[in-house]
């Protein structure tokens, strides 16, 4: 009996051991899958916001355009049907003559309020001048002198910019994205990761040869 005992206890064991495993995995997808979606969702509004400004510029470039053209009613006169009588004829240079004005009157009238879209488009598009997280991002990692976590770089952002709803898991997706371009550098210390600026090695690696050169000199 023991010995039949025994095979079942350790295949029980390779089970929980795998399910403990796939357990594990399916966590850091999901982690990372959420990552993703957040980064996701932070371009989307961007390019939402952009979207907005872009067609409030171009409404307000239709407008100036709009407003600048002549009435068609001053060119579309001088097409008027022969009159019969003289005193009939007189009348239709009255009525020409009062469209004409009232043309003049709403071009006039019109060109004053087209400056107001115009002066407010570029109102918002100098609002719209804001950095994007990975310059944010590349701009805090030049200033530091240590390699810095993504925890830690979200909670320096979030100070600094209390208007951005900044997540770790997003400013730790985008400083992944530097890294896979080189912009970026990863080093790992125990299970922590820490990221350094590509920009911020050429100094610290062009010290120590100086120093070796004042050795041997």
């Amino acid at each position: 009996m023991p010995d039949s005992k025994t095979p079942t206890t350790e295949l029980t064991s390779q089970y929980m051991a795998q399910v403990g495993n796939d357990l594990e995995r399916n966590a850091k997808e999901q982690d990372r899958i959420g990552a993703e979606i957040d980064a996701l969702q932070e371009q989307l509004r961007a390019l939402q916001h952009d979207h907005t400004v872009l067609t409030n510029m171009r409404n307000a470039l239709g407008v100036t355009d709009t407003a600048t053209q002549p009435a068609p009613e001053a060119d579309a006169t001088p097409s008027v049907p022969r009159q019969k009588a003289t005193p009939q004829s007189g009348a239709g240079k009255r009525v020409r003559a009062k469209k004409t004005a009232t043309a003049q009157d709403t071009e006039a009238v019109k060109k004053p309020a087209a400056k107001k879209p115009e002066a407010a488009a570029k109102a918002t598009a100098a609002k719209t001048t804001q950095p994007t997280l990975v310059e944010l991002i590349r701009r805090h990692l030049t200033d530091q002198s240590e390699p810095r976590s993504a925890a830690e770089i979200a909670t320096a952002l979030g100070q600094a910019h209390p208007d951005r709803n900044i997540k770790t898991t997003v400013v730790r997706t985008t400083v992944e994205g530097l890294v896979a371009k080189s912009h970026a550098q990863r080093t790992k210390q125990g299970s922590s990761v820490y990221y350094t600026t590509t920009d911020a090695q050429a100094p610290a690696a062009a010290a120590p040869a100086a120093d070796d050169q004042a050795e041997v000199s």
